[in-house]
């Protein structure tokens, strides 16, 4: 293949990833305009699904699309992943109804989450050599590149794109156009139609005639569904921690949680009998047989819930302790993912001068440290500071993306490179989906608490305020002020606990990356790489032609 059709499909791989990060932070920024507009706040609860059910489809959807381009080549999914993801997008900016909207997204997440691991993999087909790790390292830096410009896109067709305006001005107003592109908040899932036909089109154009290398198999359907189960259950029963009730179900909230946790924990020993019995299992476990690929895996797993709790943890603070808006909050979570998709970007360079043991390490006292600068912050603490700390952790945690990503797909060899990619990026989606579920059953019982201490009485509110001030009613001016700067001081109390357990889990992938590490210019080759009969083995019939570097 030319080096230019190289370039182009690497821009198509970019396209992808860049589409399915985006949707990872645009359709948060919408969601309340979302709820306005298909149902109400009292629906809050069913409208969180429009974010929850994606994430979920996403992350499972991972191992599946890492198999079947391991069967059916990457060429061919990746092109199928476009099409869902497109048709997805379409069906969400026409959703008439908050089940019509989640079952839009649905879709929109079985092509978005095949788009990441099968995007790495072929990357990593094409490229050989030095320019390995930088394509992995343009693949995902555009990932976090689309996270970033996911809550500016966001807010910028809310706030520009008024079609209803257009419509009435040309004599369309009312009617079928105007319940299709109305209001603007469609347009959050239409924008990735038109960008998405040209990377189906460029991509269909360069990769003609190139494919990655197949081999016969079959599709662990059941390990996937005990999986979905595993993971399901471990989310939904980690985010109740601390819950009041059962949800209604006449439950007490304990045998609620615990009965959802056992079930994960048995779903997961399930998934991982039914991975050693199969010969194409959903996960494989045996290539944690390989001390490198795992790793990586525990790496990507614990850098994960550390993003999860940065990006959230500082919008929490921006919100509830600096009371910014909208414009502070993109300023704090842009300059993170921003960092994110530059560290990402240069870890693939860095790693042709220095190991990849090196290059984690790097990013992991980076991220580390901040986090730990972060446990420090107060309600006198500017946003400059903020955003400066964010975007220095968010460097360093994109330093760490490409190392994990090569370690991880060299270890296990060629055959295996789409199922590697996807277990490590799963890893890191399960990491900050736990970091999320911990945050928002931590901070949501913290939050109960102080409420109640707050209004316990009629006069609770007074111990909380000055005594000048304990002779006027709780809804005066001064009262309020004065209550909304305890609630700071609280808030920026109770994020350094969330700040600090991250910082240890940073702290903890140090092992790891030690032992992922390998010199610069050569191959980890895993002993089961060499056993007989072993189903990912590669026969040495699959190389392709090295391509030229970047």
């Amino acid at each position: 293949m030319s080096r230019g059709s190289s370039l182009v499909l690497l821009a198509v791989f970019g396209a992808g990833v860049f589409l399915a990060g985006l949707e990872l932070m645009i359709t948060a920024v919408a969601l309340p305009a979302i709820v306005t507009d298909l149902a109400d706040w009292t629906q809050l609860r069913k409208a969180s699904w429009v974010v929850q059910a994606y994430l979920l489809v996403y992350v499972v959807t991972m191992p599946l699309a890492g198999r079947l381009s391991d069967l059916w080549g990457a060429r061919r999914l990746l092109l199928a992943a476009l099409v869902v993801f497109i048709l997805g997008s379409a069906l969400c900016g026409a959703a008439r109804d908050l089940d019509q909207l989640i079952a839009a997204r649905l879709v929109q997440a079985l092509g978005g989450g095949a788009l990441v691991p099968v995007a790495t993999a072929a990357a990593s087909h094409l490229y050989e050599g030095h320019a390995r790790p930088r394509a992995l390292g343009v693949v995902g830096a555009l990932t976090f590149l689309g996270m970033a410009a996911g809550p500016f896109l966001g807010a910028a067709i809310l706030d520009t794109v008024y079609v209803d305006a257009a419509l009435a001005r040309a004599g369309l107003g009312g009617g079928p156009l105007l319940d299709l592109f109305a209001p603007s908040w469609r347009w959050v899932f239409y924008v990735n139609v038109p960008i998405g036909i040209v990377a189906l089109v460029l991509g269909w154009a360069a990769s003609s005639g190139w494919d990655t290398p197949r081999r016969r198999g079959r599709v662990d359907a059941l390990g996937g569904t005990v999986f979905t189960i595993a993971l399901a259950s471990a989310l939904v029963g980690v985010t109740l921690v601390g819950i009041a009730d059962g949800g209604g179900l006449g439950i007490p909230p304990e045998a609620l949680v615990g009965g959802l946790l056992a079930l994960a924990v048995a779903a997961t020993f399930v998934t991982i009998a039914l991975g050693l019995r199969s010969d194409d299992p959903y996960l494989d476990p045996r290539l944690f047989r390989s001390g490198v690929f795992s790793s990586a895996v525990l790496v990507s797993l614990l850098t994960g819930y550390a993003f999860a709790t940065a990006i959230i943890g500082g919008a929490v603070f921006v919100d509830r302790v600096l009371y910014g808006g909208p414009d502070l909050q993109r300023l704090a979570l842009g300059s993170l993912a921003a960092a994110t998709a530059l560290g990402a970007l240069l870890s693939g360079f860095a790693v042709r001068v220095l190991s990849l043991r090196l290059v984690t390490l790097v990013g992991l006292a980076a991220s580390g440290l901040s986090l730990v600068a972060m446990s420090r912050w107060a309600a006198a603490t500017s946003i400059e500071e903020v955003a400066v700390t964010l975007a220095i952790f968010g460097l360093g945690f994109g330093l760490t993306v490409t190392p994990r990503s090569t370690a991880a797909v060299e270890a296990v060899g060629r055959r295996a490179f789409g199922v590697a990619s996807a277990t490590v990026t799963v890893a890191r989606m399960i990491g900050m989906a736990v970091g999320l579920a911990v945050l928002t059953a931590y901070g949501s019982t913290t939050i109960e608490r102080l409420y109640e201490r707050v209004y316990a009485t009629p006069e609770a509110y007074k111990q909380f305020i000055p005594v000048e001030l304990q002779d006027r009613p709780l809804r005066d001016g001064l009262v309020v002020e004065a209550l909304e700067t305890w609630a700071a001081g609280e808030g920026a109390r109770i994020m350094v606990g969330i700040f600090l357990v991250a910082a240890v889990l940073s702290a903890a992938a140090v092992p790891p990356a030690l032992a992922m590490g390998r010199p610069r210019g050569t191959t980890t080759e895993p002993s089961v790489e060499r056993e007989p009969r072993r189903p990912l083995e590669s026969d040495g019939t699959d190389d392709v032609e090295p391509t030229l570097a970047l």
